[in-house]
């Protein structure tokens, strides 16, 4: 009887470690060495710019160390670091625990103590074995230590995955990122990253442990093509170990708010900008978009003239920019291009160009289309210019002039300054239409 129950709470231990780990489909099972045991995300360190007051806000309570109460259960998630130098030492013995062996248990927190020889510690009770562990802090006081974002190394707050599986199991949440994760591995920490089309609608299937930095791993599926992917995501900040300010660049995608919205973007944007969705809108210039191919994300160079309806608009977090998703009028092939409503320009490279600005890249409605023939669509997506063209056609091809000239009889000239030093002349006729050009000194 005794040997039968001590197996039954060995099963109830394994099921609740389980519980916490989950992986993407079609995974790989391999075994499982204590030598390679690096944790997703291990290489990267997140940013903790302050969170808005939004899902993340409201249902997840960062508690500093010092306020740590007894029964807050985490896991232990050794990374590469720890397992060159250990955590925690057995209660009992006093001996250092490797932190291999420790790998995946969970810890119960009970309080912090003072030894006899003035060395502070912070103590728990191993849910799986029941025995009593507890971490040695380096230098100082626990008072000292407690005010820091060290914590206590290894260990994930398993109170931030009950709620956020709690709350998100089952709900519909809306990409904000183009880079996802797949598992490689069942029984290991294999993985790779996927591109993913953003405001791409994804429905959560599994919620589970992910890293100590960022501990809520949350496994999405794409409504539309039944894929699944992952992101590992900081909630509350308890105990992962990060400074504020070192979520940012490529480690901000490890905020909730910067990888999912549990509604779409197009609620968000204001009105002046929410007008847009549905506007059928041209291209004014030629420029580089995204777009989605044999199912990966690419990006194109989309020609003058090409017409487009705005589908809908995304904001992108703590950015004056908004994604446009739009639909091409006569392909009916999906874009996506980042834009700011904003009129600034922005210096550098930024998609090809030296602005972003909406009204640089895009002109309203359909009336010049309508007046163009496809011939002259073809040469003004070409930048050229040919007799019989209009002003508007010519603005569009070769832009504004660099200088005007007139004579008596009623025909004009615009002059444009070209690269090779040379001059390109349009002659304009009493019609306001193309009946000449010439390249001139």
């Amino acid at each position: 009887m005794i040997l039968t129950a001590g197996l039954a709470l060995t099963m109830l231990t394994a099921m609740a470690q389980d519980s916490y780990i989950v992986k993407t489909k079609n995974v790989k099972k391999v075994a499982v060495t204590t030598a390679n045991t690096a944790v997703e995300g291990t290489d990267e360190t997140p940013s903790a710019e302050e969170e808005p007051k939004d899902f993340v806000g409201k249902n997840f309570k960062y508690h500093s160390l010092c306020e740590w109460r007894d029964g807050m259960r985490f896991m232990v998630l050794p990374e590469k670091y720890d397992l060159l130098v250990n955590t925690f030492r057995d209660a009992g013995t006093g001996k250092e625990v490797p932190s291999g062996k420790l790998r995946y248990k969970i810890m119960v927190y009970k309080g912090h103590s003072t030894t006899s020889d003035n060395h502070d510690r912070i103590n728990f009770v191993c849910q799986d074995d029941n025995k009593a562990y507890y971490y040695q802090i380096p230098n100082g006081t626990f008072d000292d230590y407690c005010y820091g974002k060290m914590g206590v190394p290894t260990l994930a707050y398993l109170d931030d995955v009950d709620k956020a599986r709690e709350l998100l199991l089952g709900q519909s949440l809306f990409t904000k990122q183009k880079t996802f994760f797949i598992d490689t591995q069942a029984d290991g920490d294999g993985f790779e990253e996927v591109t993913v089309e953003k405001q791409t609608e994804v429905k959560v299937t599994a919620v589970g442990v992910g890293t100590r930095s960022y501990p809520v791993k949350i496994i999405v599926e794409d409504v539309k093509t039944g894929k699944e992917f992952y992101m590992n995501c900081v909630m509350s900040r308890t105990n992962n170990g990060m400074r504020d300010d070192e979520l940012i660049m490529d480690n901000a995608k490890h905020v909730f708010a910067n990888s999912f919205d549990l509604i779409s973007g197009t609620e968000e944007v204001s009105g002046d900008i929410a007008q847009y969705v549905g506007k059928v809108v041209y291209s004014k210039i030629a420029m580089a978009m995204t777009t989605k191919g044999a199912g990966k994300e690419r990006e194109v160079q989309v020609p003058r003239l090409t017409e487009f309806k705005i589908d809908a608009i995304y904001p992108i977090t703590n950015s004056q920019y908004v994604t446009l998703a739009l639909v091409e009028t006569e392909s009916r092939r999906q874009y996506t291009k980042d834009v700011t409503f904003e009129h600034i320009s922005i210096i550098g490279d930024v998609d090809g160009q030296q602005e972003a600005y909406f009204g640089t890249l895009f002109g309203i409605g359909e009336g010049k289309l309508r007046n163009t023939t496809t011939a002259t669509r073809a040469l003004i997506r070409a930048g050229r210019v040919a007799v019989g063209m209009t002003e508007d056609e010519v603005l569009l091809s070769v832009g504004e002039p660099d200088s005007t000239a007139s004579s008596s009889n009623g025909r004009y000239d615009w002059i444009y300054k070209r690269s090779n030093g040379k001059l390109l002349i349009v002659q304009f006729g009493k019609t306001g239409k193309v009946i000449g050009t010439k390249v001139s000194k």
